[in-house]
């Protein structure tokens, strides 16, 4: 009826023509933005991929759905049904009355009817919402890849009712009313719904299928990790790359083999006007052999799901052990087999039940409902309630002994996956002594010069004061990095740990009477600079000093303020300028005949045009029309401003630009930037110093007996280090490390994605840093699993906790901080990361694992362990002693009076030889538009504890002499410190 409806077959026709074009445009412009950046073969790949994945499940789907679907109206009763034998054999042939089976009254009937609309209901949605996640990720978390999709069963039915029960209020109107609407539909027209929804439902397929296409492409290309499970002897490969493959495979034809039967028995039991009669007479022999087909169908994936499902216990949370334990052993185990075979057992004879043969002589009816009755019965008490039973009754009274041997397997699993093993981490103990002079500290001059003072928090406020420029400009973060520069009084270059922030440009920050079509996409293009603070020093009123900062008039071109010209050696400033960063989410188009917004001089603006190599040439007006409708951004057909070299710049912020190119690597939160000469730019592009770097991760959910904790990944490796050209937008993918297995996997998918790690320009080279967001992850794996004996492990006897620290005046888990260093075991200084560990419920320091950054010893880490006989000050403890002492409680009042406030800022635990320092920055910030300024240094050693207007003074404080010299007196100086004694403060 619909089609021969002229009107609507011109809709139809239209609405084709719109999606055809709009198709052509997205496809146009990816082709485009990939070959401009070198990545064309990457997007072919996954083109292929996905349209083969796509129409390999929609069509397959469709065509079992049809068919299925006119088999079932071919054999469904027509009204009135005729009970006469003659009529009865014409319509099902070989049926006579004795032989239809299961009448149905209206109390039986109606309920049935309902349920199956409410299962066709949540099929739908839950397709739908998976298929939306895929097509639409949130480019904001870390990984942009889709989860496998869990099954369509009841098991994940009763998962997902309390996230669609707790959604928001309009969000669940919505679903109840899409479900209310689809059972009302299938009521009143079922024919037209059922079609309608088996062609959504075929297209839904296709869009889950391959938008997994990542891990479908990874399970043909495996690559083995050389290492078996201890339950299966499989190799860990199998786990990370073939069991999703089966798991997508199962969510496919579970789905598909569910709702067919479903809409063929809602056919059946709808047709001959069933409802409005008030009973169904029953099924015919037909219908049922039909109906048999499709539950055999079913019940051999169901089988093959009982199969897998033996590997599935390998990521059990069940008891004291993360995978298979005791319980999951010997009893879930066997039982999952037994439910392979019975399952197996009924699809065969639901087989030749379809077939025609009579399977009652094979296998009896009475038989069969005992197989039937048996597996229910081995589903629910031997899957559910008997391992319940063992667990409680025969595990938990001798639970170490029994779980002894697969604890050993958890806490191998889990330091493999998380990198905590013999090869990646070094166990040495380290056993403070109060050893340190001056003298000493002076052999130590490098470490001694770059504690840090300052930390990202008060530079950024401060810097978003005072160097802003103008309300447009923001710097939405500040990274710690390390720079060989020659600082007065240092006789020779040294590294210096560094706070860098980049300037960059917020459209959102400009003013709304401001925000115009040529403003947002011509004018402000770019931010400006960045500012360059040494952790360690202290400039005019307490304020961070700089070594890059401001930005120059017109007459000096902008050039970038340094504090003197050898800093600039080190640390580029030409060409400032960042057109891919943080915060640049608009595309822009340039050159055009608008101005550009270059930088502010004085009153007045500098304007430019780029001359960078980034951008995909408009060109043509056939060009501008797709990327029109790509963007749905139709002024670009219409405006005046563009000329023949215009070009547009998408994607430029960092996050969507990473992820459209390899959304199946996991990246890190803190991109940071570096000013160095990274060698010759780009042909036709003037001199670029700037560069963001990007860590990338390879993650899994699926490492057999890998305990992930409260993490959504059991394995990881930063195997992937991401360099972007903040200027021209290039982007770089460099190896890490070469020996996990997943990077290597992708490596063999896409060949010419990744480069060896040596082929990074040394200048970048030499500013890779050890993630801060890895070290978190794994020093939370360790605070348990640094515990290898299994009975310690059971009994958590040694459990550690990462300490608080009080900033500001709120408590706050102690974050990896980086120190230049000289480690125990070494013999020259390096840049690392550190994280200090605390005793569960016990204050002291107990351990501190240390992550190198620097040249060959890239990536190695150290776990320094104290005597635990030894009592050893926690950071907890000493901020307490701080806080306790009279006289610096007194003066931290007196600040802290109206109308401003004093904050403690991080208070680091600095290993030097085989002591320890304390060390903690007190700022004074005014509560209304305050800026943080430095007045005292707080400084612990031994049994001693001093607060200081410098680090210099408060060294001389605390120790005796300096080349037989004696110390400086309190008096002496024009601000005296204040020295205390620990044991004078410990109550």
């Amino acid at each position: 009826m619909f089609l021969k409806n002229r009107g609507f077959r011109v809709v139809v026709v239209v609405l084709g023509i719109l999606l055809a074009f709009d198709l052509v445009a997205t496809l146009s412009v990816e082709v485009l933005w990939f070959e401009k950046l070198g990545y064309l073969s990457t997007l072919l790949v996954r083109l292929r991929t996905q349209l083969g994945l796509w129409a390999i499940a929609t069509v397959g789907s469709a065509v079992f759905l049809a068919s299925n679907l006119v088999l079932a109206n071919r054999f469904k009763w027509e009204y009135p049904i005729q009970w006469n034998e003659a009529d009865l054999k014409a319509l099902h042939p070989g049926t006579s009355r004795s032989l239809i089976q299961f009448p149905m009254q209206l109390r039986v009937l109606l309920p049935l009817v309902f349920a199956l609309c409410l299962l066709v209901g949540f099929i739908l949605i839950n397709c739908g919402t998976l298929a939306l996640d895929i097509w639409h990720p949130d480019y904001n978390l870390p990984n942009a890849t889709p989860n496998v999709p869990p099954p369509l069963s009841f098991k994940a039915f009763l998962e997902t009712l309390p996230a669609v029960i707790n959604q928001q209020q309009t969000a669940l109107i919505g679903t109840l009313s899409i479900v209310a609407g689809i059972i009302v539909f299938l009521l009143i027209n079922p024919q037209f719904c059922l079609w309608a929804i088996a062609l959504g439902m075929s297209l839904l397929f296709g869009f889950v299928v391959s938008g997994n296409w990542a891990q479908i492409l990874q399970s043909f290309n495996a690559i083995p990790f050389k290492k078996t499970d201890p339950i299966f002897t499989q190799d860990i490969s199998f786990y990370i790359y073939k069991l999703p493959l089966w798991q997508i495979l199962y969510f496919w034809l579970g789905g598909l083999f569910l709702y067919g039967f479903v809409a063929c028995l809602l056919i059946y039991l709808l047709s001959g006007h069933s409802l409005s009669k008030g009973k169904f007479p029953g099924f015919s022999p037909v219908q049922l052999r039909h109906l048999s087909g499709l539950g055999s169908l079913g019940m051999v994936v169901q089988a093959l799901h009982h199969w897998f499902a033996r590997y599935e216990l390998l990521y059990s949370n069940r008891g004291v052990v993360y995978g298979i334990g005791y319980t999951e052993f010997y009893v879930q185990r066997p039982v999952e087999l037994v439910l392979f075979f019975l399952a197996n057992a009924i699809a065969i004879w639901l087989f030749l039940r379809t077939l025609g043969t009579q399977p009652e002589k094979i296998f009896p009816k009475p038989q069969l409902r005992g197989v039937v009755g048996f597996y229910i019965g081995v589903l629910i008490l031997a899957g559910l309630i008997f391992p319940s039973l063992v667990q409680r009754l025969g595990v938990q009274p001798n639970e170490l002994a029994r779980e002894t041997p697969y604890i050993k397997n958890n806490i191998v699993a889990t330091r493999a996956a998380f990198a905590l093993d013999g090869g990646h981490i070094e166990v040495q103990t380290f056993n403070p002594q109060a050893q340190l002079t001056l003298a000493k500290l002076e052999e130590h001059e490098q470490t001694i010069d770059n504690i840090r003072l300052w930390d990202t928090r008060p530079i950024l406020t401060t810097l978003r004061q005072l160097q802003q420029i103008r309300l447009y400009y923001s710097f939405p973060s500040a990274d710690v990095d390390r720079y060989t520069l020659q600082l007065d009084p240092q006789p020779q270059p040294m590294k210096q740990q560094v706070i860098i922030a980049a300037r960059e440009l917020d459209y959102n920050l400009v003013p709304d009477e401001a925000k115009t079509w040529v403003n947002k996409h011509l004018a402000y293009t770019h931010g400006y600079g960045f500012t360059v603070s040494p952790v360690n020093r202290v400039g005019e009123g307490g304020l961070p000093d700089y070594l890059v900062q401001d930005i120059g008039t017109a007459e000096k071109e902008g050039q970038l303020l340094v504090a003197d010209d050898r800093v600039a050696q080190s640390i580029p400033i030409a060409n400032p300028r960042i057109y891919y960063g943080e915060l640049t989410a608009n595309y822009i188009m340039t050159p055009t005949r608008a101005s550009e917004l270059d930088f502010p001089s004085g009153n007045e603006n500098v304007y430019t045009t780029y001359q960078g190599t980034g951008g995909i040439l408009l060109g043509s007006g056939v060009r501008r029309l797709l990327f029109a409708e790509f963007l749905k951004d139709w002024q670009m057909l219409f405006t005046e401003n563009f000329q023949p070299d215009t070009r547009i710049l998408l994607r430029r912020d960092l996050k969507r630009r990473l992820r459209a190119i390899a959304p199946f690597l996991r990246y890190d939160l803190d991109p940071y930037l570096v000013s160095v000469d990274a060698g010759n730019p780009p042909e036709g592009s003037p001199p670029n110093y700037l560069y963001w770097i990007i860590d990338a991760y390879t993650t899994s959910a699926r490492y057999p007996y890998s305990n992930p904790g409260d993490y959504s990944f059991n394995y990881i490796r930063n195997s992937v280090k991401v360099i972007i050209d903040a200027y021209n937008g290039d982007v770089s993918f460099y190896v890490a490390d070469s020996e996990d297995p997943i990077v290597q996997s992708w490596q063999q998918i896409f060949p010419q994605m990744f480069k060896p790690l040596q082929e990074m320009p040394a200048n970048l080279r030499a500013h890779l840093r050890y993630p801060a967001d890895l070290l978190n992850v794994q020093s939370e794996r360790l605070l348990t699993y640094h515990m290898i004996d299994p009975t310690v492990f059971y009994n958590r006897e040694d459990q550690w906790q990462i300490p608080q620290e009080i900033y500001g005046t709120e408590r706050q888990p102690v974050k990896p901080y980086h120190l230049i260093m000289k480690l125990p075991s070494e013999n020259n200084e390096e840049f690392v990361l550190l994280q200090p560990f605390t005793p569960t419920a016990r204050p002291n320091l107990i351990a501190w694992l240390a992550a190198r950054s620097d040249g060959d010893s890239y990536g190695k880490l150290l776990l320094y362990q104290f005597p635990k006989q030894k009592l050893v000050y926690g950071i907890g403890q000493i901020e307490a002693l701080i806080n306790q002492d009279p006289v610096i409680s007194q003066l931290i009042s007196l600040w802290n009076t109206q109308g401003s406030k004093a904050i403690q800022g991080n208070l680091l635990v600095i290993p030097i030889e085989q002591s320890l320092l304390y060390v903690e920055p007190l700022y004074l910030e005014a509560e209304q538009n305050g800026l943080p300024t430095l007045v005292r240094v707080i400084v612990a050693y031994d049994n001693r504890i001093v607060i200081a207007n410098t680090l210099e003074q408060a060294f001389e404080q605390l120790f005796p002499e300096k080349a037989g010299k004696p110390a400086p007196k309190p008096e002496d100086a024009a601000t005296p410190a204040i020295i205390r004694t620990l044991e004078e403060l410990t109550p």
